[in-house]
């Protein structure tokens, strides 16, 4: 999420290692609609630190960009997903991980068009 609030990405993945870290972090900066951060709020998740780094070595961050790892300063984006986590708790999860990516891809979608964070031009 940016500063407005808005979604910015969102990566479902197997495993929540440091090259998922990365690639959704890449993914995310070389978006057309993503400015250069001043600050990355994550989760303690030990992934993120190198993840950061091999995006500074690779000049795709500022030096400057803060990475901030507290619990807490998250919720933001936490409070984002309420909404995806409310309409698949009564599901009682998924069949396969397609399945769960395909599923909540499309919630997400729905998520930012009820926002209003999709433009039909």
């Amino acid at each position: 999420m940016d500063s407005q609030g808005h979604t910015l990405d969102f990566l479902l993945c197997a495993k929540h290692d440091a090259a998922a870290a990365e690639r959704f972090l890449r993914r995310t900066l070389n978006a057309l609609h993503t400015q250069a951060p001043r600050v990355i709020n994550v989760d303690k998740n030990a992934a993120y630190p190198p993840a950061v780094d091999q995006l500074k070595a690779d000049e795709q961050l500022s030096e400057t960009t803060e990475l901030r790892q507290v619990k807490y300063l998250n919720n933001r984006v936490e409070q984002d997903h309420r909404f995806i986590k409310r309409l698949t708790k009564p599901g009682m999860g998924f069949g396969s991980f397609n399945s769960a990516r395909a599923t909540l891809r499309g919630m997400e979608a729905m998520n930012m068009i009820r926002k209003g964070q999709f433009s039909w031009s």
